[in-house]
């Protein structure tokens, strides 16, 4: 099972791109495959100019097309997702996530932003077809502080949260245990030989 983890920041070091990777990095620990896509991946001529036919946005509905999952973070601006991932999103089929599980990921600066996703973002995904789209895990500025390598330090709150979030992707996505062999004991012993 794979799992994409689309990056909706325009910045080279953000928040919600750590908290992404360190969500990646989670579900790497369970053995899914996670591969990463960001803004700066795609064009931005494609970006802006909505290049539907063009070999990026094939490209880009490819590796939607190939996720079991998708990991989605985003930091809040103005109340919104951040417009780089809305041209994204723009870019994928009318039901590009259909049987899909998305787990939305955001930074922002105060919890008043916190209803952004809710208001903003997953009504964007269930028009993509998204139909399990996971409880989001959002995060204040308070709460992510970024090392200089661009590495995530988390209050104990949103490490939490982001387990959880992460749990319960892994969950969906990953193949059931396969079940145990039976065996019949009786049978067994009357198959059985016994000599003394």
């Amino acid at each position: 099972m794979t799992v994409l983890a689309l990056a909706g920041s325009p910045s080279l070091s953000s928040r919600s791109s750590a908290l992404l990777h360190r969500a990646a990095a989670l579900l790497g620990e369970r053995g899914l495959a996670v591969s990463t896509l960001g803004l700066r991946d795609l064009p931005a001529e494609d970006l802006i100019e909505g290049n539907y036919a063009g070999p990026a946005a094939a490209a880009l509905r490819a590796r939607v097309h190939a996720a079991s999952a998708l990991l989605i973070a985003t930091p809040v601006y103005k109340a919104s997702f951040s417009g780089g991932l809305k041209a994204v999103l723009d870019l994928l089929d009318e039901k590009a996530l259909a049987g899909k599980v998305v787990l939305p990921i955001a930074t922002g600066g105060s919890l008043a932003h916190l209803l952004a996703l809710e208001y903003t973002l997953k009504p964007v995904l269930s028009a993509l077809g998204a139909r399990h789209i996971l409880g989001s895990v959002f995060a204040t500025e308070q709460q992510v502080r970024l090392t200089d390598d661009g590495a995530a330090v988390l209050d104990d709150e949103l490490n939490q949260r982001l387990h959880g979030g992460v749990e319960q992707l892994a969950r969906h996505v990953a193949p059931p245990p396969a079940p145990a062999e039976r065996y019949d004991l009786g049978q067994l012993l009357a198959q059985a030989r016994f000599s003394i």
